[in-house]
This record gives C-alpha cells, sequence and structure tokens, in this order.
C-alpha cells in the first residue's frame, strides 16, 4: 500500500494526520529533487489534498519547507 492509499483511507478519518502526511511527503520529495520541481510538487500535493477531501485554504496553515 502505497503513501496516497494510506491517506486516502484514512482522509475521512483523521484529516489532520493525513494532512501532516502528505506535509512528510512533500518534503520529502522537495528533499531528493533538491527543490528543483518545488513549485510543481506543491501543485500536486495540493490538487491531492483537494481530490481527496483534506484540502485546507492556501494562506498560512501550510508548514514552511526547511
Amino acid at each position: 500500500m502505497g503513501i496516497l492509499d494510506k491517506m486516502k483511507s484514512m482522509a475521512g478519518k483523521d484529516k489532520d494526520r493525513s494532512r501532516k502526511m502528505s506535509d512528510a511527503a512533500e518534503r520529502q520529495v522537495n528533499e531528493r529533487t533538491g527543490g528543483k520541481y518545488e513549485k510543481q510538487v506543491d501543485a500536486a500535493q495540493q490538487q491531492a489534498e483537494d481530490r481527496l477531501g483534506f484540502g485546507r485554504e492556501r494562506g498560512g496553515d501550510r508548514p514552511e519547507q526547511q
């Protein structure tokens, strides 16, 4: 079971945990690519969260990239 499958199964149960998993996946991808595709990764994360039903407002509740 991949991370998206886990997020999908948990989306209805624990949205905060799903968001944390999504953020961790985004950070890991950005680390592995050296931040080269940061904008694309962020857009993909936002789209996945919206489709899975735990999207968020785009005004400050996203954790800072490290």
